[in-house]
């Protein structure tokens, strides 16, 4: 009974923590809650017409929904370049910061299911894919196997963050038996979700766009540069706002990762560039349309060549010492990287790999005012729930929330 005690004294701080705060946290909680119900209104639209009211046809059946589902699982995948420094290596410098990204990590994996269900029409049908009523289809389906990745990776960044802040909760260390195998698995399993996740793409033979033997590698190149760099901007804004007290040394070393992550992406693309340029073939169309267009069709040219542009912009930026070390050029950089990959892994991947069709034909998509709707809900979803994880993990860490209070 003592522990459980705990636990509900715990969810009756959290829940008086994240009820009161400043004036600027009620109107963040607000814009928030805000636009999680006009992405409500929206998705209510596609649930009484169906998925006709988004841009997606039979031609082109994956759209914005998919395109952030598969950058949302690189975000989360990142959450391991801080867990493996701290816990593993024990980096003193990585321990600051590791908290946030798991919580990070737990946003983007919801937000990954919540685009899956968007996707999928509606949640009515997700009973298809439960084992022993629907057709689970394990091993053999490359899906059932990312259900499985998605699902227990959310299970171990929310298991292990939770026993840590319960042990400080209570005023007590955390042991490194209980959490260390887990996070031990952790390692392996942030760099499976994403490799699953390409595998998926990988394996349809009829989209010759996706079946390039570095779509994996670089998926892992990408989410390593993006996710630290959200890790990032998400610091700078915690170190603004409150009293948890990020040291420079912690930013500068996560910029050393994103640095590495965004040339070794910079270099993976030349590669793919060579490949489908220097000796084209009839499979390298898709390629053509995306960075060229075809047959007057040039939907994607801005999208792409945009993100390539803020992409190697911003990595010779960080590349440079001087200017990596200027938090000021750091965050614009990092921000700059994140919205490229944004961009690169949806309208510069997802979709091309539609264009041209099976014969030929040249169908492009362009997302409908409620498919945006529902995204920008999903991702404030997302936002309200790392906000409450972080300002509950703030609250812990800081000594502000302590069982030992209690009279």
């Amino acid at each position: 009974m003592g522990k459980l005690n705990v636990f509900i004294s715990l969810v009756k701080d959290s829940l008086d923590l994240i009820t009161h705060g400043s004036k600027k946290y009620h109107l963040w909680v607000a814009f928030l809650t805000f636009v999680m119900l006009v992405g409500m209104y929206c998705y209510s639209i596609q649930l009484e017409h169906g998925l006709c009211a988004t841009g997606m046809t039979d031609r082109v059946s994956w759209g914005l929904y998919i395109s952030n589902f598969t950058f949302l699982v690189g975000v989360a995948a990142a959450a391991v370049m801080l867990v493996m420094p701290t816990y593993v290596l024990k980096d003193i410098d990585f321990k600051q910061a590791v908290l946030i990204g798991e919580g990070i990590a737990v946003a983007a994996l919801i937000m990954c299911l919540a685009f899956v269900v968007a996707d999928m029409g509606g949640p009515s049908v997700l009973w298809h894919m439960l084992p022993g009523i629907g057709v689970f289809n394990f091993p053999n389906s490359m899906l059932t196997w990312d259900v499985i990745a998605l699902n227990g990776y959310l299970f171990i960044n929310i298991s292990i963050p939770f026993y840590i802040l319960f042990r400080h909760y209570q005023g007590k260390e955390s042991k490194k038996k209980v959490y260390l195998p887990g996070a031990l698995i952790s390692v392996f399993w942030a760099v499976g979700i994403h490799l699953v996740t390409a595998f998926l793409y990988q394996g349809l033979q009829a989209r010759p766009f996706w079946n390039n033997a570095l779509l994996g590698p670089r998926f892992l190149a990408s989410a390593f540069a993006a996710g630290p760099a959200l890790i990032i901007l998400v610091l700078a804004i915690i170190r603004s706002f409150t009293e948890f007290k990020i040291e420079d040394k912690t930013i500068n070393k996560i910029a050393l990762v994103v640095t590495v992550a965004a040339q070794i992406n910079i270099i993976m693309l030349v590669s793919e560039l060579f490949k489908e340029f220097y000796a084209p073939t009839h499979h390298s169309e898709s390629a053509y349309y995306l960075f060229f267009g075809l047959e007057g069709k040039t939907a994607l040219l801005p999208w792409i060549w945009t993100a390539i542009s803020m992409n190697v912009f911003a990595t010779i930026l960080l590349t440079f010492h001087k200017l990596r070390n200027n938090l000021k050029v750091l965050y614009f950089a990092c921000f700059l990287l994140f919205v490229a990959i944004w961009i690169e892994k949806g309208f510069g991947l997802i979709i091309p790999g539609f264009i041209p069709g099976p014969y030929g034909k040249i169908a492009e998509y362009t997302p409908t005012g409620i498919e945006i709707g529902v995204t920008i809900g999903i991702w404030a979803m997302g936002a309200l729930v790392f906000t409450i994880l972080a300002r509950i993990a703030i609250g812990i860490e800081t000594g502000s929330l302590r069982y030992e209070k209690k009279g």
